[in-house]
């Protein structure tokens, strides 16, 4: 659990990152247009036996009666991966943050330092009046507080998903 943790304070600033670039992916949507669905099903090569199962034999008629539709359907599914990514994550960095503003005390206070005002040990042992080996051991109790929380909400997440 500690390492799943550690992988969450290192990694938070590039899934913020993340976070904002699939909203404005999310926001800014346009899909892919006619145009290069049309290209994309002009220039495709069909896989396997050319046995032709249909009874329209000119590629270009088949591509006039099915890219709207396959369009449609790349741009619903993409998008819809896209919003389900960002539902995802949204939610996995809304509950690290709540859970390190729930550690109590000091280190509480330290590990918020490191995590969101991504200070260095030297900068939250300065601004603290603590020394780096204090800065350590905070984080480590905080760290602790943390695998509880997230233990809790995993057993959670368990027992309602069995309900």
């Amino acid at each position: 659990m500690s390492e799943r943790i550690e992988q969450l304070i290192r990694d938070y600033p590039k899934m913020k990152t993340e976070q904002r670039c699939l909203f404005h992916q999310i926001s800014d949507f346009r899909g892919i247009t006619e145009q290069e669905m049309i290209d994309t099903m002009y220039f495709s090569q069909p896989e396997g036996e050319r046995v032709q199962t249909s009874g329209t034999a000119n590629k270009t008629a088949s591509i006039a009666l099915n890219y709207r539709e396959r369009m449609e359907r790349i741009n619903q599914e993409w998008y819809e991966h896209l919003e389900k990514e960002y539902l995802d994550l949204t939610e996995e960095l809304r509950f690290f943050e709540s859970a390190v503003k729930s550690v109590s005390g000091m280190p509480g206070t330290v590990l918020s330092d490191l995590v969101f005002g991504q200070m260095t040990w030297d900068k939250v042992a300065e601004k603290h009046y603590i020394s780096r080996r204090s800065v350590g051991n905070y984080r480590a109790k905080a760290i602790v507080e943390l695998e509880k929380m997230y233990q809790r909400h995993d057993d959670e997440v368990v027992a309602y998903m069995l309900s």
